[in-house]
């Protein structure tokens, strides 16, 4: 047995160690993915089916085998359309590098200034109860969903977020997108996102502050008409309770200006 292990281990080179490697480093943060996310539940109904199809070829229930056979055919071939959201989300990250970078970067003072603003602003909407939809864009351009809303192309401030979300304006309803430390667009459409795990209580700005967050890897900042209550959606993660100083925390990391190497590539996790 000794012997039958050590010639396996001779038979090992240094390429097949990092092959090894880079596997299980994919694998990893293939699960760190989808980890928390309704693929989990998708995934286990595919093992429940792989499982009983196995168990029925070993009874040997030929009827049942082929029809569980017959469905997981069918259940391949659908779940690039299932997992059209995660695979977009990874394929865009793969993408991100220096040539499709967003040249929309801002220094330390820019950053700073814009996490201010949006913090006085989120703290007076809260205040008075005035409903918000706010999207920051990243690395993922958010071009198709500023053609659905008004161009404003407007420096980021809190006096100009305030007067466009103040009800029974022209751009109340809807979101704004801002690139950078300007608004580029208001009244802007949202997909809405259809998970049925949500919160009955959550309304369509919320459920459009996760879908967006679902499909991109957009920041968005939700204030509650009703409560008052301030959220941050990323990642189809909604963050609620929020506070300025708690916003500016959240905020403050996910736009630091990286440089471009290959563990950027595979830096990526849902919150």
């Amino acid at each position: 047995m000794l012997l039958q292990i050590r010639g396996i281990i001779s038979t090992i080179s240094f390429l097949d160690i990092i092959d090894i490697v880079i596997v299980a480093y994919f694998l990893y943060k293939l699960y760190i993915m989808i980890s928390g996310t309704r693929a989990v539940a998708l995934l286990k109904g595919l093992v429940v089916l792989l499982v009983a199809t196995l168990i029925s070829k070993w009874l040997e229930l030929n009827v049942i085998n082929w029809l569980l056979q017959k469905t997981m055919t069918v259940v391949l071939v659908a779940l690039p359309v299932v997992f059209q959201p995660e695979l977009r989300r990874a394929l865009e990250h793969l993408g991100r590098g220096r040539f499709f970078h967003n040249s929309a970067q801002l220094n330390a003072e820019e950053k700073a200034s814009l996490f201010d603003e949006l913090g006085r602003t989120v703290t007076d909407l809260s205040k008075n109860k005035i409903g918000a939809l706010m999207v920051l864009e990243r690395e993922t351009g958010l071009n198709d969903y500023i053609e659905t809303g008004i161009k404003v192309d407007g420096l980021v401030s809190s006096e100009f977020l305030i007067n466009i979300f103040i009800p029974n304006t022209p751009l109340h309803d809807g979101a704004v997108i801002i690139r950078g430390n300007r608004v580029q667009a208001a009244g802007c459409l949202l997909p809405l996102s259809d998970d049925r795990s949500l919160n009955k209580e959550l309304g369509t700005r919320h459920r459009a502050a996760i879908g967006i967050s679902e499909q991109t890897d957009a920041v968005v900042i939700v204030v509650s008409e009703e409560t008052g209550i301030i959220s941050l959606a990323r990642g189809g993660r909604l963050h609620r309770y929020m506070d300025a100083d708690k916003l500016r925390e959240q905020l403050a990391p996910l736009f630091i200006a990286k440089s471009t190497s290959l563990s950027d590539l595979f830096s990526w996790r849902p919150s």
